[in-house]
């Protein structure tokens, strides 16, 4: 299947201000485009990206004083297939872990394993180790979190999800995540488009999703905490240990973000 995506984001500033954006493409995805992707800007400036240490691409930019528009539009094709199912897939032993997944393992800005551990192991321990063991994870984090945008705000973490049960996709993600790691079980937080892609249209305006991979046996899984069921037509943007690494944009002096929409549906076509 064929699926067009893109986004419109504007922001005002007062005097040049560096802006950093996660908004490419995955290079894993690359050979899935069916058109160029390139991030354009409104008024036309310098821009130039970088790959960083987790395999992003990384856009560096500087918005002129009044503001800037950052766009993209692009077609990408993909299997149509629900995400590949990690189901009786076992729990690694840390010893046996690859070097590049034990910082998986390790606290972050986001995701604070030191005070969730105890929570955690009181509430997975005696559940069996690997797939069923992440399931459960699943499950419980997206009972816990009620979900709604006028609960998100950046400073908010693991800890303050679990703590509040409110929050939005990066909080299901994060708290999962965490627990996950506090059951010594690698996990990277994910953001990129998730289109509606045979599941009951909303009202709500589209956004860009945050979910995460765990480790398990042999290769990464997607999971989702806040849509739980496996999901078809996920574009991958960028990943990390949470969301500072795979931010959207991070804008290095004072901004107001005055326009934010985003585009992902499935293309039809007639046979």
């Amino acid at each position: 299947m064929l699926i067009r995506a893109g986004y419109d984001i504007t922001f005002n500033v007062d005097q040049p201000t560096p802006l950093l954006a996660m908004l490419s493409v995955h290079p894993s995805r690359n050979r899935d485009l069916q058109t160029p992707h390139r991030i354009e800007t409104n008024p036309s400036v310098p821009i130039y990206d970088y790959v960083d240490g987790f395999g992003n691409i990384g856009t560096r930019v500087t918005i002129p004083a009044g503001g800037m528009m950052l766009s993209a539009d692009f077609t990408i094709e993909d299997n149509g297939l629900v995400d590949a199912s990690a189901e009786g897939k076992l729990q690694l032993p840390i010893e046996q872990l690859p070097d590049d997944v034990l910082v998986y393992l390790l606290g972050s800005r986001y995701c604070e394993t030191d005070r969730l551990s105890d929570t955690a192991w009181a509430l997975f321990s005696h559940i069996e180790p690997g797939w069923k063991r992440v399931q459960a994870i699943v499950e419980f984090t997206h009972n816990h979190i009620e979900f709604g945008y006028q609960h998100a705000r950046p400073t908010k973490t693991a800890w303050d999800a679990h703590q509040e049960g409110l929050g939005v996709c990066r909080d299901y993600a994060h708290l999962a995540i965490t627990l996950c790691r506090c059951m010594n079980i690698p996990a990277r937080y994910c953001t990129g488009y998730l289109p509606d892609i045979d599941v009951p249209l909303t009202d709500a305006p589209m956004d860009f999703a945050a979910w995460f991979d765990v480790y398990l046996e042999d290769d990464w899984y997607t999971f989702d905490a806040r849509n739980l069921h496996p999901r078809i037509g996920r574009i991958l943007m960028a990943r990390g240990r949470d969301a500072t690494d795979a931010a959207l944009t991070t804008v290095f002096g004072r901004s107001q973000l005055t326009g934010f929409t985003v585009r992902a549906q499935q293309i039809l076509t007639l046979d």
